[in-house]
């Protein structure tokens, strides 16, 4: 009985000394429960292997409301198969390369996308990357960061 107990006392302890799994981009996101949408889209886009690359990435990062707000029956269209280019569009539109903290910014600033277009930072009224305003700052992953924001940005076509 009392080998049993320092064995699971050892376990408990080793256990403990592990180092927590990594969470990636995806992962956060996955995990924050008001991405459900950003994440089937980054599914259906064969983006998910990227974002839980090296990085670092900072992605400003739809709500399943900025999603829902889109015009009836955008987002189903884009998630079709036949449409996989234009949603890699778009949402190669919200990532930047690099990790750019909150406190990385400045009122006028642009940062080119993985996409290959600029998104501009406005410090006027809150922070804003072009017209999305960032609800939430600077949530840590372990490759990147992410902004939460509360429109769904499309790129110059």
């Amino acid at each position: 009985m009392r080998i049993a107990k320092y064995l699971a006392a050892g376990f408990i302890a080793a256990t403990m000394s592990l180092p927590a799994k990594a969470a990636d981009i995806v992962d956060t996101a996955a995990n924050a429960g008001s991405f459900s949408t950003l994440v089937a889209a980054v599914q259906a886009a064969d983006l998910v292997d990227t974002l839980k690359g090296t990085g670092p990435f900072t992605v400003f990062a739809p709500t399943d409301e900025a999603f829902a707000a889109l015009p009836a029956g955008t987002v189903d269209d884009l998630l079709k198969p036949e449409n996989k280019d234009k949603l890699v569009t778009i949402l190669t539109y919200h990532v930047v390369p690099g990790k750019v903290m909150s406190t990385d910014l400045s009122d006028g600033m642009t940062a080119n996308t993985v996409e290959g277009s600029e998104v501009t930072v406005d410090l006027d009224n809150g922070v804003m990357i072009n017209d999305a305003k960032v609800v939430t700052a600077d949530v840590a992953a372990d490759n990147g960061v992410i902004h939460v924001i509360d429109k769904v940005m499309m790129p110059p076509m």
